[in-house]
């Protein structure tokens, strides 16, 4: 008997297939998208951390023991390749910054200075205070996200689109989702009191969001398990907040 991935309840409902896929990014990304917009016009991300617990909670709604642990969330031995994995998620958030202080300096269209806005940094802050904040904003950004997102892309949504046709396939699939999704972190840009849209860095940004998500799936791939996928997120979003605290 072909063992299956779904809870029997769902199973009634869906199969894991990339419909089943489909309808998770629609259930979760579209209310997300909203919402990140929203508290960027209001201050208020309280909702955004709710929506990564939502994230986080999907595959132990929908999948089974099985189906858990085919998508990734199992243990690993592998602790070298756990290690490079948050290396590479550090390395290329630290490549992004360059990139974006070299062609757009300390405007807003520069992702990470638009995106440090939300981090409400009181000016002139320094010494322990700086570190105390920052030791709160990256504890937070390493577990939250990490954990919500990639339980959600590079686990269930991945694991139902490999499902169909195959696991590169797929990456480019959950890739493109995180990618267009973060649209709304950076991309529609509230300033001043009004909306803007910057295309080309927009452009950029949303390239480098599917080249790093890539990243996470080859190293859920190097380690056998999505705690790599997971610790290089989280690698990146260290490596991002340090650079909105000390290097912009």
């Amino acid at each position: 008997m072909t063992e299956t991935e779904l809870k029997p309840f769902w199973e009634k409902l869906f199969k894991f297939d990339w419909k089943f896929g489909l309808f998770l990014i629609a259930l979760v990304c579209l209310p997300r998208f909203i919402l990140v917009l929203q508290a960027n016009q209001t201050g208020n991300y309280g909702p955004i951390g709710a929506i990564m617990f939502v994230s986080a909670l999907v595959p132990f709604i929908f999948l089974n023991k099985y189906g858990r642990k085919k998508i990734g969330i199992k243990w690993t031995k592998k602790i070298a390749g756990l290690v490079l994995s948050l290396i590479l998620g550090v390395a290329f958030s630290l490549l992004l910054f360059f990139i974006g202080k070299e062609l757009y300096g300390g405007s807003y269209q520069n992702w990470y200075q638009y995106i440090g806005k939300s981090y409400n940094i009181p000016e002139g802050i320094a010494g322990n205070d700086k570190l105390i904040m920052f030791s709160i904003m990256a504890t937070t950004g390493m577990i939250f996200s990490p954990i919500g997102e990639e339980l959600f892309f590079r686990g269930i949504v991945h694991g139902s689109f490999a499902k169909s046709i195959g696991e590169k396939k797929a990456s480019i699939i959950d890739s493109l989702a995180f990618s267009l999704t973060h649209i709304a972190h950076f991309g529609l840009v509230y300033a001043n009191g009004i909306w803007d849209f910057y295309p080309i860095p927009t452009i950029i940004w949303v390239l480098s969001m599917f080249l790093v998500s890539v990243v996470f799936f080859r190293t859920k791939k190097l380690t056998g398990s999505l705690l790599g996928a997971i610790l290089s997120h989280a690698g990146f979003n260290l490596g991002m907040i340090y650079c909105i605290f000390y290097l912009l």
